[in-house]
Protein backbone atom coordinates (compact mmCIF):
# COMPACT_ATOMS: atom_id res chain seq x y z
CA UNK A 1 0.00 0.00 0.00
CA UNK A 2 3.10 2.21 0.62
CA UNK A 3 4.21 2.15 -3.36
CA UNK A 4 0.98 4.02 -4.14
CA UNK A 5 1.83 6.99 -6.06
CA UNK A 6 -0.52 9.65 -7.53
CA UNK A 7 1.39 9.68 -10.68
CA UNK A 8 1.24 5.98 -10.76
CA UNK A 9 -2.64 6.50 -10.19
CA UNK A 10 -3.94 3.95 -13.26
CA UNK A 11 -6.99 4.94 -15.71
CA UNK A 12 -9.38 2.08 -13.62
CA UNK A 13 -7.99 4.10 -9.97
CA UNK A 14 -8.65 7.62 -12.22
CA UNK A 15 -12.66 6.49 -12.96
CA UNK A 16 -12.91 4.90 -9.76
CA UNK A 17 -11.97 8.79 -8.15
CA UNK A 18 -13.95 10.63 -10.85
CA UNK A 19 -17.30 8.32 -9.68
CA UNK A 20 -16.36 9.43 -6.05
CA UNK A 21 -16.03 13.39 -7.33
CA UNK A 22 -19.11 12.87 -9.10
CA UNK A 23 -21.23 11.45 -6.28
CA UNK A 24 -19.69 13.69 -3.52
CA UNK A 25 -19.96 16.63 -5.56
CA UNK A 26 -24.00 15.59 -6.43
CA UNK A 27 -24.63 15.21 -2.95
CA UNK A 28 -22.63 18.62 -1.63
CA UNK A 29 -25.20 20.62 -4.27
CA UNK A 30 -28.14 18.72 -2.42
CA UNK A 31 -26.87 20.25 0.81
CA UNK A 32 -26.86 23.32 -0.58
CA UNK A 33 -29.76 23.62 -2.79
CA UNK A 34 -31.71 22.24 1.14
CA UNK A 35 -29.60 25.23 2.89
CA UNK A 36 -30.80 28.07 0.13
CA UNK A 37 -33.95 26.87 -0.37
CA UNK A 38 -34.28 26.70 -3.96
CA UNK A 39 -33.51 24.79 -6.80
CA UNK A 40 -29.61 24.31 -7.79
CA UNK A 41 -28.90 22.79 -11.22
CA UNK A 42 -25.48 20.93 -11.45
CA UNK A 43 -23.39 20.39 -14.70
CA UNK A 44 -21.45 17.13 -14.63
CA UNK A 45 -18.18 17.47 -12.12
CA UNK A 46 -14.56 17.89 -14.16
CA UNK A 47 -12.58 15.48 -12.14
CA UNK A 48 -8.88 16.38 -12.74
CA UNK A 49 -5.06 15.12 -11.79
CA UNK A 50 -2.68 18.38 -11.40
CA UNK A 51 0.09 19.96 -10.87
CA UNK A 52 -0.55 22.59 -8.10
CA UNK A 53 0.32 25.23 -10.68
CA UNK A 54 -2.13 23.95 -12.86
CA UNK A 55 -5.22 24.06 -10.38
CA UNK A 56 -4.38 27.90 -9.81
CA UNK A 57 -4.57 28.67 -13.54
CA UNK A 58 -7.50 27.10 -13.70
CA UNK A 59 -9.05 29.27 -11.48
CA UNK A 60 -8.51 32.19 -13.43
CA UNK A 61 -4.73 32.55 -12.47
CA UNK A 62 -2.97 32.23 -9.17
CA UNK A 63 -3.62 36.28 -8.30
CA UNK A 64 -8.05 35.42 -8.51
CA UNK A 65 -9.02 36.55 -5.14
CA UNK A 66 -11.12 33.26 -4.25
CA UNK A 67 -12.68 32.39 -0.91
CA UNK A 68 -11.76 28.95 0.60
CA UNK A 69 -12.80 27.11 3.39
CA UNK A 70 -10.15 24.54 4.06
CA UNK A 71 -10.44 21.44 7.06
CA UNK A 72 -8.67 18.61 8.15
CA UNK A 73 -10.08 14.75 7.36
CA UNK A 74 -9.63 12.20 10.71
CA UNK A 75 -10.80 8.85 11.39
CA UNK A 76 -9.99 5.65 8.75
CA UNK A 77 -8.34 8.14 6.23
CA UNK A 78 -6.85 11.06 7.54
CA UNK A 79 -5.87 14.21 4.77
CA UNK A 80 -7.17 17.91 3.99
CA UNK A 81 -10.18 19.25 2.02
CA UNK A 82 -10.61 22.58 0.66
CA UNK A 83 -13.77 24.57 -1.22
CA UNK A 84 -13.27 27.23 -3.05
CA UNK A 85 -15.26 29.94 -5.20
CA UNK A 86 -14.79 33.15 -6.52
CA UNK A 87 -15.10 36.08 -4.68
CA UNK A 88 -18.14 37.25 -6.16
CA UNK A 89 -19.57 33.86 -6.37
CA UNK A 90 -19.51 33.46 -2.48
CA UNK A 91 -20.95 37.04 -2.45
CA UNK A 92 -23.81 36.18 -4.51
CA UNK A 93 -24.19 32.43 -1.90
CA UNK A 94 -23.95 34.75 1.32
CA UNK A 95 -26.66 37.20 -0.42
CA UNK A 96 -29.32 34.26 -1.22
CA UNK A 97 -28.61 32.65 2.98
CA UNK A 98 -28.91 36.06 4.05
CA UNK A 99 -32.31 36.58 1.97
CA UNK A 100 -30.43 39.82 0.21
CA UNK A 101 -29.65 41.09 3.99
CA UNK A 102 -26.27 41.02 3.09
CA UNK A 103 -24.29 43.98 3.55
CA UNK A 104 -23.54 45.90 0.01
CA UNK A 105 -19.30 46.41 -0.36
CA UNK A 106 -16.12 45.10 -1.54
CA UNK A 107 -14.99 43.28 1.48
CA UNK A 108 -17.08 40.88 3.59
CA UNK A 109 -18.55 41.67 7.01
CA UNK A 110 -17.62 39.57 9.91
CA UNK A 111 -21.29 38.15 9.52
CA UNK A 112 -21.06 37.59 5.82
CA UNK A 113 -17.67 35.47 6.94
CA UNK A 114 -19.42 33.30 9.52
CA UNK A 115 -22.40 32.64 6.89
CA UNK A 116 -19.77 31.42 4.40
CA UNK A 117 -18.15 29.15 6.52
CA UNK A 118 -21.04 27.47 7.30
CA UNK A 119 -21.84 27.02 3.43
CA UNK A 120 -18.31 25.64 3.43
CA UNK A 121 -19.16 23.12 6.64
CA UNK A 122 -22.49 22.31 4.94
CA UNK A 123 -20.67 21.57 1.85
CA UNK A 124 -17.83 19.34 2.46
CA UNK A 125 -19.49 18.15 5.22
CA UNK A 126 -22.05 16.82 2.76
CA UNK A 127 -19.26 15.26 0.55
CA UNK A 128 -17.10 13.40 2.78
CA UNK A 129 -20.62 11.98 4.21
CA UNK A 130 -20.89 10.56 0.81
CA UNK A 131 -17.35 9.47 0.55
CA UNK A 132 -17.75 7.86 3.49
CA UNK A 133 -21.44 5.80 2.56
CA UNK A 134 -19.67 5.00 -0.37
CA UNK A 135 -16.29 3.11 0.85
CA UNK A 136 -17.71 2.14 4.74
CA UNK A 137 -15.17 4.18 6.46
CA UNK A 138 -15.04 6.69 9.23
CA UNK A 139 -14.20 9.91 8.37
CA UNK A 140 -14.31 12.89 10.37
CA UNK A 141 -14.27 16.66 9.19
CA UNK A 142 -12.76 18.88 11.37
CA UNK A 143 -13.86 22.41 12.21
CA UNK A 144 -13.56 24.74 9.08
CA UNK A 145 -11.09 27.55 8.24
CA UNK A 146 -11.93 30.13 5.94
CA UNK A 147 -9.54 32.49 4.27
CA UNK A 148 -9.86 35.36 1.36
CA UNK A 149 -7.19 35.54 -0.73
CA UNK A 150 -5.61 35.15 -3.94
CA UNK A 151 -5.43 31.31 -5.51
CA UNK A 152 -1.96 30.89 -5.31
CA UNK A 153 -1.91 31.66 -1.49
CA UNK A 154 -4.99 29.77 -0.32
CA UNK A 155 -3.43 26.49 -2.19
CA UNK A 156 -0.49 27.07 -0.84
CA UNK A 157 -1.50 25.71 2.34
CA UNK A 158 -1.86 22.00 1.10
CA UNK A 159 1.08 22.80 -0.94
CA UNK A 160 3.00 22.64 1.84
CA UNK A 161 1.53 20.13 3.55
CA UNK A 162 1.24 17.81 0.62
CA UNK A 163 4.65 19.15 -1.26
CA UNK A 164 6.54 15.99 1.19
CA UNK A 165 5.07 13.26 -0.92
CA UNK A 166 4.24 14.88 -4.20
CA UNK A 167 3.31 17.70 -6.17
CA UNK A 168 -0.34 16.66 -7.62
CA UNK A 169 -3.97 16.72 -6.30
CA UNK A 170 -7.34 15.48 -6.94
CA UNK A 171 -9.67 19.11 -8.49
CA UNK A 172 -12.85 18.37 -8.80
CA UNK A 173 -14.63 21.21 -10.55
CA UNK A 174 -18.51 21.71 -10.07
CA UNK A 175 -20.52 24.47 -12.03
CA UNK A 176 -24.13 24.95 -10.36
CA UNK A 177 -25.83 27.81 -10.92
CA UNK A 178 -29.50 29.10 -9.79
CA UNK A 179 -29.92 32.61 -11.88
CA UNK A 180 -26.17 32.59 -11.60
CA UNK A 181 -23.49 30.32 -12.54
CA UNK A 182 -21.00 29.30 -10.17
CA UNK A 183 -17.56 27.78 -10.43
CA UNK A 184 -16.93 26.09 -6.90
CA UNK A 185 -13.67 23.58 -6.77
CA UNK A 186 -13.19 20.72 -3.99
CA UNK A 187 -10.03 19.51 -3.35
CA UNK A 188 -9.33 16.25 -1.64
CA UNK A 189 -5.75 15.55 -0.33
CA UNK A 190 -5.93 12.39 1.46
CA UNK A 191 -2.16 11.35 2.38
CA UNK A 192 -1.32 7.83 0.26
CA UNK A 193 -1.77 5.73 2.59
CA UNK A 194 -5.66 7.01 2.48
CA UNK A 195 -5.91 6.21 -1.64
CA UNK A 196 -4.78 2.77 -0.39
CA UNK A 197 -7.82 2.49 1.89
CA UNK A 198 -10.41 4.26 -0.11
CA UNK A 199 -9.53 2.03 -3.40
CA UNK A 200 -9.31 -1.18 -1.21
CA UNK A 201 -12.60 -0.20 0.35
CA UNK A 202 -14.12 -0.59 -3.22
CA UNK A 203 -12.39 -4.02 -3.90
CA UNK A 204 -9.46 -2.29 -5.99
CA UNK A 205 -6.43 -4.12 -5.06
CA UNK A 206 -3.70 -1.38 -4.38
CA UNK A 207 0.23 -2.96 -5.23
Amino acid sequence: MGNITLEKVSESYMDVLKELGNIGAGNAMTALSQMLGCKVDMRVPQVKLLDFQEVGAMMGGEEQIMVGVFLGVEGDITGSMMFLVEKASAKHLIAKLMMGMAPEGDDFSEMELSAMKEVGNIITGAYLNSLATITNLKIFPTPPELAVDMAGAILSVPAIQFGIIGDKLLLIQSQFFDEVEIDGYFILIPDLDSYGKILGSLGIPVE
